[in-house]
């Protein structure tokens, strides 16, 4: 875009107010609209002849001497090596904050012009210096929805198209190869900070309403600091030299050592590297002085900036203390899953639902600003990765599962790994992490993810000792729903987990113990799940908690517990009935064991939201004949045996969950249906169906209370139950009682 006063040997693409009897005036008839973006710069809509827009900017103007002072400003800021903002949101924040004090002090040693046009020569200095450049009033127009980056048929460098929120599509006088074009309608939907070794690396969520440009329209970036020139050589004779280094003795604190000496040695680099070093070192401190005096344009070269060590120490950290270029999504809480499939490709991450500020990306694949430039660096994190947890990559076992907590990480993770040998393109790496503070049912029914009347249902299970399996695909959210109702089991029961999957299991208890397999420990003695029996039989559990059962051990183990009376709660793969009782039987076990089971939980993940689908219980022949023919119901035969299961809840197709069960507290929209579960638990505790109805009844309302105080926290949940346990009356009492405190201090 010119930006040249007309008369001054540039033309500008609209031009300036005419007189009311000019035919070209901009309230002419082809004019659709006009309306000013920011302060001196006017957006322009009009009809273009009939087949679309045309969307023109008029920007401030400039005169001969203005364009001299605005060169000699850009000059002075050249070596500066600049970060743009990433979305819309980002630019029009960094306008807003006008022009940083340094560089004002620069401009008031620099310009010597009137105040009008050092307004002007800021406005561009700005857009060239810290937003996006020529393009930075499409940026700043809230008026813009989409940016059409295509071109013209056959054309990769057509005109930039832009449909703002009344007109569309209408076309610009930009290319669409213009610099920065591709962040004009980013929309910033998340901005937080993830901490490293005591660095705060910025990241970004955005979304990007382009067309044309990348099959994905949400992205996830990493802000790592500026690398100049050179500094990239920098980096790996540093790395270079702490690994050939000489410890001298036992390092403790691997962290430490490698800051001390990485500060160390590239302090050295960059003051003394050679005598042209030195000198202007020596110039750069001297100049930085004079200019604290105003006797001089204060120095803008990071080559010797005090931050510019800091940002060389970090990347050296980030790759011996850290994960590489996986340092920093493995560390952010907000990520459930971090994937890298070859080598030059984006990594991709899946945010968590909940920590997106309630934009619909939770649970989304979306790709990163991260790759992996060689397959060295990528083979060194992989191994690094299986290390971390004893294991050893090699030629004969090239690949492995494995769980561990890096430095600095709270959440558990798991992690597949695998080198070249089996990965086509390369190694890759694929991280589940378990979020650190688990969710609470609180939290899933705000989600919607499950109603009150399943809270409730779950509670009496947990609580009386039940067998609940939570069953489907990978990713659906089972092991969320398993922990989410942890703290249901009394305070003074002993839960115990058992195999692999244990680590995922959080278990608020203190009587409470996790048993975990170890194949990989020792060549010589390895764990295995019938040892986990015995010891699990010696240390009397009330419940036992099998994550994962999904091998043929597991599912042997999973058989055994049914077997001892103990509650057993579970999670396996299956998406329905049918294909639970499939994997049941292909594993060897007889398929009545399943009658067993008082409650199947089966979520469903659907356009990156989890939500439980359906809840069935399994039932006996005259159970099955006893409901009542509206009932969803039905018979599975297996093995030369029928199962029958009935449904208890569902989720309707409008995003309703209907329970069946008739008591007219619950409302007359829900179905009659038989109360298989209730007998079952009557059945277990010595009680009649009323009585178990009747608590039902009366924790649906505790979770009521719960979901409307929003008592979403894990400790607090655990606490306000093992209280309730102990003295009801006096707990509810206490709550009554704060309840009308609370209605008293907002009358």
């Amino acid at each position: 875009m010119s930006r040249t006063t007309p008369g001054a040997g540039k033309s500008t693409a609209v031009p300036p107010p005419l007189p009311p009897d000019d035919g070209d005036a901009w309230y002419a008839p082809d004019v659709r609209a006009q309306y000013e973006i920011v302060p001196g710069v006017v957006a322009t809509v009009r009809d273009d002849d009939g087949v679309g827009f045309r969307y023109d900017v008029r920007e401030p103007g400039l005169g001969p001497e203005s364009e001299s002072a605005l060169a000699a400003v850009e000059a002075h800021f050249s070596a500066v090596n600049r970060r743009r903002p990433l979305t819309r949101e980002g630019t029009a924040e960094r306008a807003a904050e006008g022009v940083p004090p340094k560089y004002r002090r620069v401009f008031d040693r620099l310009l010597d012009v009137s105040p009008s046009a050092r307004r002007r020569i800021e406005y561009y200095a700005l857009c060239e210096l810290r937003l996006l450049g020529e393009v930075t009033p499409l940026a700043l127009d809230d008026r813009i929805d989409v940016v059409d980056v295509s071109g013209d048929d056959g054309d990769e460098t057509g005109t930039l198209v832009v449909h703002t929120e009344n007109y569309a599509p209408a076309t610009t006088t930009y290319r669409t190869d213009a610099q920065f074009a591709d962040r004009v309608a980013g929309e910033r939907l998340r901005h937080y900070t993830v901490s490293f070794c005591g660095f705060d690396v910025d990241v970004v969520l955005h979304r990007d309403h382009l067309l044309g440009d990348d099959r994905f329209t949400t992205k996830y970036a990493v802000l790592e600091p500026d690398l100049l020139p050179g500094d990239d050589e920098l980096i790996a004779e540093c790395k270079e030299r702490i690994w050939e280094a000489n410890a001298g003795e036992v390092v403790d604190d691997r962290r430490t050592f490698v800051h001390e000496r990485a500060r160390q040695f590239l302090s050295r680099r960059l003051t003394a590297r050679n005598t042209r070093a030195w000198v202007e070192a020596t110039r750069y401190r001297v100049r930085t002085a004079l200019a604290e005096y105003g006797l001089t344009l204060p120095p803008v070269d990071r080559r010797f900036a005090e931050d510019r060590l800091d940002d060389l120490v970090y990347y050296v950290l980030r790759d011996y203390v850290g994960e590489g270029v996986l340092t920093v999504p493995i560390r952010d809480p907000n990520l459930e899953d971090v994937e890298a499939n070859r080598v030059g490709e984006r990594v991709k991450v899946i945010p968590r639902a909940g920590a997106t500020d309630g934009h619909a990306v939770g649970g989304v694949r979306v790709p990163t600003n991260l790759a992996f430039e060689d397959e060295t660096s990528f083979v060194n994190v992989v191994t690094q990765l299986a290390a971390a947890d004893g294991v050893e990559l090699n030629a004969s076992r090239p690949s492995a599962k494995v769980n561990l907590r890096p430095e600095g990480v709270e959440e558990t993770i798991r992690c597949a790994v695998a080198l070249p040998v089996i990965s086509e393109g390369g190694p890759h790496v694929s991280i589940r992490k378990q979020s650190a503070d688990p969710m609470t049912p609180t939290d899933l029914v705000r989600l919607d993810a499950l109603p009150v009347e399943l809270v409730a249902l779950l509670w009496m299970l947990y609580e009386h000792h039940r067998v609940v399996l939570f069953s489907g695909p990978t990713g659906v959210g089972k092991t969320t729903l398993m922990n989410a109702h942890m703290p249901f089991i009394p305070y003074d029961h002993r839960p115990v987990s058992i195999d692999e999957g244990s680590r995922e299991v959080r278990l608020p208890h203190e009587t409470g113990i996790s048993l975990t397999t170890r194949d990989h420990e020792s060549e010589f003695k390895r764990v295995s799940m019938a040892d986990l029996m015995t010891e699990a039989n010696y240390l009397n559990p009330d419940v036992e908690v099998i994550a994962e059962v999904n091998t043929p051990a597991s599912f042997e183990t999973f058989a055994e517990v049914l077997n001892t009376g103990h509650g057993v709660i579970g999670t396996t793969h299956a998406e329905d009935v049918e294909t639970l009782v499939n994997r049941v039987v292909e594993q060897g076990l007889p398929a009545y064991l399943l009658r067993e089971l008082d409650l199947v939980v089966f979520p469903h993940r659907v356009d990156g939201r989890r939500y439980v689908a359906e809840v069935v219980e399994l039932v006996d022949e005259a159970g099955y004949d006893a409901l009542p023919p509206t009932a969803r119901k039905g018979s599975i035969e297996k093995g030369g045996q029928t199962l029958y299961w009935n449904t208890v809840l569902w989720r309707e197709t409008d995003g309703s969950f209907s329970v069946a069960h008739d008591h007219p507290q619950l409302g007359d929209e829900h179905h009659r249906l038989s109360h298989r579960v209730f007998h079952r638990l009557a059945s277990a505790t010595d009680r009649d169906v009323e009585t178990v109805e009747a608590e039902f009844l009366r924790k649906r309302g505790y979770v009521e209370y719960l979901v409307r105080e929003d008592v979403s926290n894990f400790d607090t949940l655990f606490g306000f139950l093992s209280d309730l346990r102990t003295d009801e009356a006096a707990t509810v009492e206490r709550v009554r009682r704060k309840m009308a405190e609370r209605e008293r201090d907002d009358a």
